[in-house]
């Protein structure tokens, strides 16, 4: 792991810098090149402006381990209106949810409560909940969490890290499953033993395991597959490989960050590929912030070309 990657994940953590970086005009300059804006409108203005070239979204309000009940549910009750006011709209948009955001560490029950309710909403709906993957440390309880939503809706899935060295085997269960699997490289602080250190492992390990994933086992079973990348090469590959598996065009779909590689987003979706943006916005930005800074060195150089533009 790179030195600045391990400052960018040691920082996400640090409740000193937190407190004092947002304050800074500049770092809110920086951050909006990520997230349309703080508040709700502006996310779904976004995901409005989107849907002239064919592209739909994900919804993702900011926010983890929280340790109130009444905030957790405050939360979900958020999340319903996401998912009203964009039936309302007419908006392709989808919505993203972290567990410990509805409550996971105050207990399972709680947070299993809140993402019921989210689903049976989104099916009325006929739109999608995804489930995000925090650190190791929740692995599991999301993953069985997971299972628990999936024995019971259709419309659920949940995000999977390439660089973690047990996801390798979370596959063989999770794919039998069927559901939504988004594979993403993975951007918590981990030791060695749990995650590959290096880049190089991860992406071999994020191309081995998209190859399943779009593999004919996953294909019976009724999985949806997302590539949730911003690595050209990796792209590459995959539309390779679809090709190569004789897959329709539509049949991959890939998701992206707000404002990252927008003529790529434009090209994938021109190319008749599923695909989404998502869109995250609320006022914890700070954690996230860093992580995606520290998913690659290339976003740094891109705040900093940024910041200094007219």
């Amino acid at each position: 792991m790179g030195l600045m990657r391990s400052a960018f994940l040691a920082g996400s953590q640090s409740r000193w810098l937190r407190e004092r970086a947002v304050k800074y005009r500049f770092v809110h300059r920086a951050v909006s090149r990520f997230m349309p804006g703080e508040d709700l409108n502006a996310a779904l203005a976004a995901a409005n402006d989107l849907k002239p070239k064919g592209i739909g979204s994900v919804l993702t309000y900011l926010g983890e381990n929280v340790k109130d009940l009444g905030e957790a549910q405050q939360v979900a009750r958020h999340y319903l209106e996401v998912l009203a006011r964009s039936k309302e709209v007419a908006l392709d948009a989808e919505i993203s949810v972290k567990l410990t955001q509805l409550g996971l560490d105050l207990g399972p029950a709680a947070c299993e409560t809140g993402l019921m309710t989210l689903l049976e909403r989104a099916a009325a709906s006929a739109t999608w909940v995804w489930i995000d993957m925090e650190s190791s440390a929740y692995t599991d309880s999301t993953l069985d969490m997971y299972r628990r939503a999936r024995a019971r809706f259709a419309n659920v899935g949940v995000c999977v890290q390439a660089y973690l060295r047990r996801t390798e085997q979370d596959l063989k269960t999770l794919i039998p499953l069927g559901g939504g699997l988004r594979l993403v490289k993975g951007a918590y602080r981990e030791p060695p033993d749990r995650a590959y250190p290096s880049k190089r492992d991860v992406d071999a390990n994020y191309f081995s395991l998209a190859t399943r994933l779009l593999g004919r086992d996953a294909r019976q079973a009724g999985v949806r597959p997302i590539f949730g990348t911003h690595d050209p090469v990796l792209i590459r590959r995959i539309e390779k490989a679809g090709l190569e598996a004789n897959l329709r065009p539509q049949q991959l779909e890939f998701q992206m960050l707000y404002g990252i590689r927008r003529d790529e987003q434009t090209r994938l979706a021109a190319a008749g590929h599923r695909f989404r943006v998502l869109i995250s916005y609320g006022d914890a930005w700070f954690p996230w912030y860093m992580r995606r800074l520290a998913e690659r060195p290339a976003n740094v150089l891109f705040v900093v070309k940024n910041l200094f533009a007219d």
